[in-house]
């Protein structure tokens, strides 16, 4: 089992740029977060980089995790493009870097990109390495590669609609973590008539709930947002509790709605 521990609660920041990625991360930090989650593709690292050094939290209260992008996983590409990274993000080391898709089309063997990442786990740029987006085949293939326990996680898409559940079979019997990203379903969680039910028996949001079954099953989540108010109600989905028969009934939400399905994406499980 890996003993590098995620924080269970992060912050997302997908899609988010610019000055608007900037006050998400600088109200996140005022708020309580100390998980933040960028990646090479998202044209933030910069930004990311300048909200941590300006909030005037400690680095080592910090727990920043970047991807590397398709384009960087060969071997001559990786390290150098993390150390871009790294100084985008103004830091020396990141505390986890994910390969953030398998190579397309498999045109690069797993084993040669994640000894990469090993290799630069060695080097000092990063305290923890993982994958995401990775198949069974692949976490397979990753295993045989670097073994199980170097995963720290493997970051997939994750909420009531769609379950994952193969991967998140195989992802445990093997001891890898998950990282449940769009944990909230781009607000669709919102508008479940079941989670809105459950949602008012507790006294809070849908949104809240759908957090909460993602930490009760022991996810880490990284939800995102630009607006305080959510950004604190997030956080407080770490207080709720749901029953089995709750649990149960977020079980049956299941419809395999994948929003994260680029042209190059694997064959899923």
């Amino acid at each position: 089992m890996n003993t590098h521990t995620l924080p269970a609660f992060g912050l997302g920041t997908f899609r988010l740029k610019d000055q608007q990625v900037i006050d998400s991360v600088t109200t996140g930090l005022e708020l309580g977060y100390r998980h933040i989650d960028t990646a090479q593709i998202y044209g933030n690292e910069a930004e990311v980089g300048q909200a941590i050094a300006d909030s005037g939290v400690a680095r080592d209260e910090l727990f920043v995790t970047t991807k590397v992008w398709t384009e960087n996983l060969g071997r001559d590409k990786l390290i150098p493009s993390l150390k871009e990274s790294l100084q985008k993000l103004r830091m020396e080391q990141v505390d986890l870097a994910l390969i953030h898709w398998p190579s397309p089309n498999d045109e690069l063997p797993v084993a040669d990109y994640l000894q990469a990442l090993a290799e630069a786990k060695q080097q000092g740029l990063a305290r923890a390495i993982g994958i995401s987006n990775f198949t069974v085949a692949h976490m397979q293939q990753a295993i045989a590669a670097i073994g199980a326990a170097e995963i720290a996680t493997n970051q997939v898409e994750i909420h009531p609609f769609l379950q994952n559940r193969k991967v998140v079979e195989f992802a445990r019997a093997n001891g890898i973590h998950l990282t449940a990203y769009m944990p909230l379903a781009y607000g669709k969680v919102m508008q479940d008539a079941t989670l809105l039910e459950i949602a008012a028996k507790h006294g809070v949001s849908a949104a809240q709930v759908a957090l909460a079954w993602s930490l009760q099953q022991g996810f880490t989540v990284i939800p995102s947002s630009t607006r305080r108010e959510n950004l604190a109600a997030n956080l407080e989905a770490v207080k709720i509790r749901l029953s089995d028969a709750e649990m149960s009934a977020i079980a049956t939400l299941e419809r395999g709605e994948r929003l994260a399905n680029p042209g190059f994406a694997p064959k899923w499980d």
